[in-house]
């Protein structure tokens, strides 16, 4: 059969063409001309799509012999194999069907999904001219005394040495040039052929890490309860150990016992800011093994390096933040998944497809028939649920600090007491805070001060109390906030955090024609106050957040400078919050701890206390005393309260009883249906009409939530509204999603996520 084609189809694939919208979920079948006989499953292929024959990339699913099986009435071939050294490995393929039907996404984006972008563009790769001996050698006693040497330096090479390049083949063979080889290659005894090679190393680093003589009790217990389940196939570990217990000793161990059993771990991390340090500490421990890093730190050329030398097996342990969850591991080399941090919503993909690493991983631990460990001082609700309700997760608990480290005095300030000197705003830094920062400089200990807002301040507003004009974005329903060009210089603009759109600040109000100020405070002005109070260098202060770190090498050289001793005090957001290990750290600020408490979203107490607990967690790492001093305006909110006790198993089982009486999540299991429109009244009938195919679907153990706006009901100029839908389980959610999906377009202007993270 030849289809459209001239020539002869030899097979035929199933592949899932790179659409953005949720067509041919279920893929479609081309023809395999006989120059193309090689490809196999995993392939990227172009192909020909719709009546123009618009030239597609798509992903080769399957291949089948059969000619009964229902083809198409005119049947395409494949176009050609876009490069044969990238193949999915069969595993991500049933990975990619499972997303597509889990999270209600195309399956062909979430293929490209896995496939990270220098590996598809080849970055770093070299065409090579190599020789090796013909098929048919003349008798070796026609040969001369050097091309004998050549030919039996060859025919001594292993297979996977061979072709050879002619460097290589000299100093073998013990020539001084290369004449004998181009005197053979003109008589045909040697042949040449071109390949192309990425030329791969191991990345380095020459920090070492102190070694404990002993795990601790409560780091055995914990490791010898894991490690017993390492041969007995798929099993799910929540590990929760308060900050500083020694997590990463357990893993350290879990991961040489997996090396023992020749087998290959991955660990993901949250924060590309985490992965430095955690690298560090792996090279210094497994200086023999062969470390892996897949992270945007790296240069394009690098990231491909690293996926080629995963991809060929040869990677003992594999480290990176969410999308290395994709990591190209051969089938069975699998034995080990840790996700560190399991709780944080950086594990969350907010675009297309919107999948959580950190179920990705569980669903990957499976399909390989490995334990996977989860860990975290303050694990997510769900991962506490699984663990203490479900009992789908064995629990294991450290309570203790590990020897060497204290616990930190923990000091609640309420901040309804403090003002400004003028009396006329709250004040952000506290007496208390300012005096232990000072005690702390002179004792020659560092700081860390966590503000999760970055800007300099958030509101733009009319001087006058009479008038209630605030800045808002043209494009968005949010406020602008108002950034400093520079430190300490007055001059600024105003940014939407949603849209990303710049203007300047207005220099009266628009309708009363008053005074414009600025009110609130980010983690500009907190450092413009810090600069002013302290008596301190310029470079010994540093601001770290998503506006002075715009590349994660400025992370990483910032991080660097501050565990150096450089950097005396560290301002940022959240990404301070998080595993950071230094041990000189005496004193932790956190700022308006309760900023986010009363957001419109069920997890916002969840997220308080994780981010409290978490940040009083990066002091008492080293010798002496510290100190962690929690500012807020509720010092009796149940979040911080508890956060500021260490006490997670009350804050979490108050939680549980919460969201089990109101039906949320993890008691129940969430979708999120978004449509959007410029048009307001265009996305809310949009979305009305959505529930009504929805709730006509007649499932009564479905909770259908009506449309309602978004929180944030307009961004980018496109109105926003949602519904949702509650499901008492995954089972009964995903046979709802099943039949509701042959009822949406998925694109442009309807989203869906699963799961959700955020409600915003």
């Amino acid at each position: 059969m030849a289809g459209l084609f001239d020539e002869p189809t030899v097979a035929y694939a199933q592949v899932a063409v790179e659409r953005g919208v949720d067509a041919f979920q279920d893929g479609l079948t081309y023809g395999i001309p006989e120059r193309l006989s090689h490809i196999q499953p995993g392939h990227l292929v172009t192909v020909p799509l719709g009546r123009g024959n618009t030239p597609t990339s798509a992903w080769v699913l399957s291949i089948h012999q059969d000619e009964s099986a229902p083809l198409p009435k005119q049947l395409k071939q494949i176009y050609e194999c876009n490069n044969t050294s990238i193949q999915l490995p069969s595993d991500l393929l049933s990975l990619a069907t499972w997303m597509s039907q889990y999270y209600v996404t195309p399956i062909g984006p979430a293929l490209s999904t896995m496939l990270p972008g220098p590996v598809r563009q080849g970055t770093g790769t070299t065409t090579r001219e190599l020789v090796d001996l013909a098929d048919e050698l003349p008798p070796i006693d026609t040969l001369n005394e050097k091309q004998q040497a050549i030919v039996n330096t060859i025919q001594s090479l292993p297979n996977e040495e061979r072709p050879v390049d002619k460097p290589t083949l000299v100093k073998l063979a013990q020539l001084k040039s290369q004449s004998a080889i181009q005197t053979m290659i003109k008589h045909g005894t040697l042949v040449t052929k071109r390949v192309t090679r990425i030329e791969a190393q191991w990345l380095k680093h020459t920090q070492s890490f102190s070694i404990p003589e002993k795990l601790t009790d409560e780091q055995q217990h914990a490791f010898d309860a894991i490690a017993s389940t390492m041969d007995s196939g798929y099993s799910s570990h929540l590990l929760h150990g308060v900050t500083g217990s020694g997590k990463t000793e357990v893993y350290i161990q879990l991961i040489r016992r997996a090396i023992e059993q020749s087998g290959t771990t991955l660990i993901l991390v949250p924060e590309i800011s985490l992965t430095p340090q955690t690298a560090a500490r792996l090279i210094s421990r497994f200086p023999n093994q062969k470390i892996a890093i897949l992270h945007s730190t790296l240069t394009r050329a690098q990231r491909h390096q690293q996926w080629a030398l995963i991809s060929e097996g040869k990677a003992d342990i594999i480290l990176g933040v969410r999308s290395a969850v994709f990591a190209p591991i051969p089938e069975g080399k699998l034995k080990l998944i840790i996700v560190d941090e399991e709780h944080e919503s950086s594990y969350k993909q907010d675009s297309a497809p919107r999948y959580n690493g950190r179920d990705i991983a569980i669903r990957r631990a499976w399909m390989a028939q490995c334990p996977i460990v989860l860990g975290s001082a303050t694990p997510s609700m769900e991962s506490w649920w699984n663990a203490t309700v479900r009992n789908v997760s064995t629990l294991h608990t450290m309570k203790h600090r590990a020897p060497g480290l204290v616990v930190p005095n923990i000091e609640l300030i309420n901040m309804k007491h403090e003002f400004t000197d003028d009396g006329q705003d709250f004040a952000l830094f506290s007496d208390r805070l300012v005096q232990a920062m000072k005690t702390t400089l002179d004792a020659d200990g560092q700081v860390l001060i966590l503000l999760n807002r970055r800007g300099f301040a958030p509101w733009i507003v009319c001087k006058e109390r009479t008038c209630d004009w605030l800045m808002k974005c043209d494009h968005c329903d949010s406020a602008m906030v108002f950034h400093r060009k520079k430190p300490l210089q007055s001059s600024g603009f105003v940014r939407c955090h949603q849209c990303g759109k710049e203007q300047r600040i207005p220099k009266s109000c628009p309708d009363c024609e008053s005074k414009v100020i600025v009110r609130g405070a980010g983690t500009q002005r907190a450092e413009e106050l810090l600069r002013n109070m302290l008596d301190i260098e310029w470079a010994a202060i540093a601001r770290l957040d998503s506006d002075s770190a715009t590349t994660a090498s400025n992370i990483q050289k910032t991080l660097e400078k501050f565990g150096d001793g450089e950097i005396r005090i560290l301002l940022g957001t959240q990404m301070i919050a998080k595993g950071l290990d230094f041990p000189n750290v005496k004193l932790v600020g956190v700022l308006n701890a309760d900023s986010s408490i009363d957001l419109p979203d069920f997890r916002a107490s969840e997220r308080t206390y994780q981010l409290v607990s978490q940040v009083c967690g990066r002091c008492g790492r080293g010798a002496g005393e510290s100190i962690a001093i929690i500012q807020t305006r509720d010092p009796d909110t149940p979040p911080i309260k508890l956060a500021s006790q260490g006490a997670y198993e009350s804050f979490a089982n108050a939680e549980l009883s919460f969201r089990n009486n109101a039906g949320l999540p993890p008691a129940s299991r969430m979708v999120r249906f978004v449509t959007r429109n410029r048009d307001e009244q265009t996305a809310k009938g949009k979305s009305e009409a959505l529930y009504e195919r929805l709730h006509s679907l007649g499932h009564n153990d479905v909770k259908l939530n009506p449309p309602i706006p978004c929180v944030i009901p307009r961004i980018s100029d496109f109105y926003r509204y949602e519904c949702t839908a509650l499901a008492p389980s995954s089972i009964v959610l995903q046979r709802f999603l099943v039949e509701a999906r042959n009822l949406m377009t998925i694109g442009r202007e309807l989203a869906v996520d699963v799961d959700p993270i955020s409600l915003l």
